[in-house]
């Protein structure tokens, strides 16, 4: 296992930041990217194109800072490519591409779509008889407001997708919330759930780790108000 170091991603981080402030939709979502590409997905530069490797989806579009940097420090992209974030020239916008950077799944930005996204291509790996490839999507609390995420996690539930992850990090950032807490929500269409501490490596990987393989799991990893 190659472990990425906080001070690593740091670093790489400061690159794509190029004198920019980045907010909570960028520093929340970090320690859930080390521990996925670290010690949870099944991919590696070598086997982006492998049609059995896991996938990962970054819903939230908007905090790509850190999944680039993620990214370069894995070696799906070169680090110098870090530097003209954003530019004319650039192949990394302010949102991911999946035609111009190797390694994304989907292109997004617009949110809501990721998680319905996520379903139909773990419904299709399901169909082809590929039962070893994990679908992985994340999402921010406040994405729950769009209502096309409530079709996804419906039929997900309905249909079994035992194949999927969807992750929420929640920083308590919705305008409506959900009784219950993020969890319910797709609890009561019949998915497993674990909410844990979005800071705690370990509890991360456990909850990343602990689905049943017959059902839909959600991961809520939850931090403080604006982080």
């Amino acid at each position: 296992m190659t472990t990425t170091t906080a001070t690593e991603l740091a670093a790489l981080l400061d690159r794509v930041r190029a004198g920019r402030d980045f907010g909570p939709n960028v520093y929340s979502t970090l320690d859930v990217l080390q521990v996925l590409y670290d010690r949870v997905l099944r991919v590696t530069p070598a086997t982006v194109d492998d049609p059995d490797r896991d996938r990962f989806l970054l819903s939230k579009g908007h905090a790509v800072a850190g999944y680039y940097a993620l990214l370069a420090a894995r070696g799906f992209l070169p680090a110098d490519w870090l530097d003209d974030q954003g530019g004319p020239a650039s192949r990394l916008g302010d949102h991911p591409d999946r035609l111009l950077v190797p390694g994304v799944e989907i292109g997004s930005g617009s949110l809501g779509h990721g998680l319905g996204l996520g379903v139909g291509t773990a419904l299709g790996l399901r169909a082809q008889g590929r039962t070893d490839p994990r679908v992985y999507v994340l999402l921010g609390d406040a994405e729950l407001d769009e209502g096309a995420n409530h079709e996804a996690i419906a039929y997900a539930g309905a249909t079994g997708l035992g194949n999927l992850t969807a992750i929420v990090v929640d920083n308590r950032s919705a305008t409506y919330g959900w009784p219950g807490g993020a969890a319910s929500r797709f609890t009561v269409n019949g998915w497993t759930a674990a909410t844990v501490d979005g800071h705690d490596h370990d509890a991360l990987h456990t909850a990343l780790t602990g689905h049943d393989h017959h059902r839909p799991h959600v991961v809520v990893a939850a931090v403080a108000d604006g982080e």
